[in-house]
């Protein structure tokens, strides 16, 4: 503290100190991945010297004697939070990582803050922290400040560019068999993938809206005459299909809908691993592959079925519809609930899943009577199973297994624990689809009704010691893509589509992904379109059945 320091040398130091103290997701993967420890030593050498070229590149433009003790702790403070996350969830900080966090509600928030987070932040932060309030910093003229910015830019990349080219026969093969290294690099990796994130939108081209409805119209089943179609599509959230006792789970987690006789579909693979990938995703009329290389926005299915003369409602106990919704009726769960409701629906200020179907009727009753007395398409998008705080979504009679993990740090509680909190929250989807297709059917001499049931993307509750869900696609595993569907057809519904239940019932195992979404919600909802593609309609082979087995 006696000798005063460039602001540079403070760069420096604290970078050193980052790659010491903040680093530890990167080197713990870096022995996970095996082979010889002269190898590991050599690649952790290489990469915590790019880290370290990195940082001081990047903090170059930020070495000035005034002003920049907050941004360096800020910085800090990024790795510190990173580290604790990476280390307890095991995630990456990549770009779509990064763009969950930024749409994460305060909610959502509030359930990975705990004590050992604060403890572990503080445990990186608070040496950094005493330091920067004490040190002394050498004052400069800006032109010097400038010349030293500048000499210590083209050293760091000097350095860096000399450190590929000399371990390039040991990185190369590293990074190309384990991509997800460069995103564990602290905190690099952090503020690389939140501009890009929060920048996208901002600097992509102003992407143009396709439409999709032209020609949308309803089919022969609306004639004269015949009952307006009622029909629900709930947008589960972080459910596993492995999970569901319907689809053979050693345990019964879905005991109301092997009651009602639903049909369920056992290999359904998502578009993503994050609501924020798959919710735009599954709507759409592209499929995932022309999805993700889009260069315009398009319409989606609730465009479709709107344009065709349905009501479309889309109701949220989530953090919104990712643009789904912005072209048809949306509201929150919590909205206009009355006190009383509130109270016992939204206990601790959030909302269980069963408040979507409080005063169902009323909301109904608020859509354009035209278009509702052809149909209405009702959209419910859950909280579902959504971590790490597994243990509030599920209440009284859903807590079925127990003890279980009661704390968002998931690695703390033993893995039992975990998978009870868990498939309670499965148990209270469980109730709440059973509530609905109970809602559905009293509603049967007013409308022909119908509900299907589709997840998000799935989980990882510690296999392979991961957590949570939102891996890069291509590395996810795969119960963070293999999620639920499920279908209750009424029979006047079945009858209406020509379809037969037996035949449903026997191709439920066929395999279907979010692809098919679009194509199969138009077929059961008899709207034409030239968008609709038969081959990816689910219930396709099984229209026309009925008849045919009479």
């Amino acid at each position: 503290m006696a000798t005063p320091l460039t602001a540079q040398q403070v760069v420096l130091r604290l970078t050193l100190y980052l790659v010491l103290a903040a680093n530890w997701p990167l080197w713990l993967q870096i022995m996970r991945i095996g082979g010889a420890p002269s190898q590991h030593l050599r690649s952790m050498a290489a990469l915590a010297v790019l880290i370290v070229c990195g940082m001081v590149a990047i903090l170059a433009f930020f070495a000035w004697t005034r002003g920049m003790r907050l941004l360096w702790w800020l910085v800090v403070l990024v790795a510190a939070l990173a580290q604790y996350y990476m280390l307890t969830y095991k995630v990456v900080m990549d770009p779509g990582m990064a763009a969950n966090v930024l749409q994460t509600d305060a909610r959502e928030a509030a359930d990975l803050l705990s004590l050992r987070m604060l403890l572990a932040v503080l445990a990186v932060l608070a040496l950094p922290t005493w330091w920067l309030l004490r040190v002394r910093i050498v004052a400069m003229r800006p032109l010097a400040q400038l010349w030293r910015n500048l000499v210590m830019l083209v050293l760091a990349l000097g350095v860096a560019a000399g450190t590929v080219a000399a371990t390039a026969r040991d990185l190369a093969p590293l990074m190309r068999s384990h991509p997800q290294l460069r995103y564990l690099m602290n905190p690099l990796a952090s503020l690389y993938s939140t501009p890009v994130a929060a920048l996208r939108p901002v600097f992509a081209r102003s992407r143009t809206l396709v439409p999709m409805t032209q020609r949308a119209a309803l089919g022969a089943s609306y004639a004269a005459g015949a009952k307006p179609m009622l029909f629900v599509l709930v947008v589960g959230e972080t459910a596993r299909a492995d999970h569901f006792g319907i689809n053979g789970y050693g345990r019964d987690t879905t005991p109301e809908l092997a009651r009602r006789g639903v049909l369920s579909w056992r290999e359904v693979r998502s578009c993503g691993t994050s609501t924020l990938a798959s919710l735009p995703c599954m709507f759409s009329p592209l499929g995932k592959d022309a999805f993700e290389s889009r260069d315009n926005e398009y319409e989606n299915l609730l465009d479709v079925a709107q344009a065709a003369g349905m009501a479309v409602l889309w109701l949220d106990n989530q953090s919104g519809c990712k643009g789904v919704c912005d072209r048809v009726a949306h509201a929150s769960a919590s909205e206009a609930l009355p006190r009383e409701a509130q109270a016992a629906l939204c206990p601790g200020g959030e909302c269980g899943d069963e408040a979507l179907l409080h005063d169902l009727d009323a909301r109904l009753a608020a859509l354009p009577a035209a278009q509702r007395e052809r149909g209405v398409l009702l959209v419910l998008h859950q909280m579902g199973s959504h971590g790490p705080a597994y243990y509030k979504r599920s209440h009284g009679a859903a807590k079925r297994f127990l003890p279980e993990c009661r704390t968002e740090v998931l690695a703390d509680c033993a893995h039992q624990e975990l998978v009870n909190a868990y498939d309670n929250s499965i148990a209270a989807t469980d109730l709440f689809l059973g509530k609905t297709i109970d809602w559905l059917q009293a509603r049967s001499a007013r409308y022909d009704t119908g509900l299907l049931y589709l997840s998000d993307h799935g989980e990882s509750l510690g296999e392979y010691g991961l957590f949570l869900h939102g891996m890069p696609y291509s590395m996810a595993p795969d119960v963070q893509k293999h999620v639920p569907m499920v279908a209750w057809l009424d029979d006047a519904l079945l009858r209406r589509g020509g379809l037969s239940g037996a035949c449903l019932r026997a191709g439920a195992i066929a395999p279907l992904t979010h692809d098919n979404l679009y194509h199969t919600m138009l077929g059961l909802l008899d709207v034409q379109s030239p968008t609709y593609t038969r081959a990816l309609d689910a219930f396709a082979d099984c229209r026309g059945a009925a008849l045919a087995a009479r």
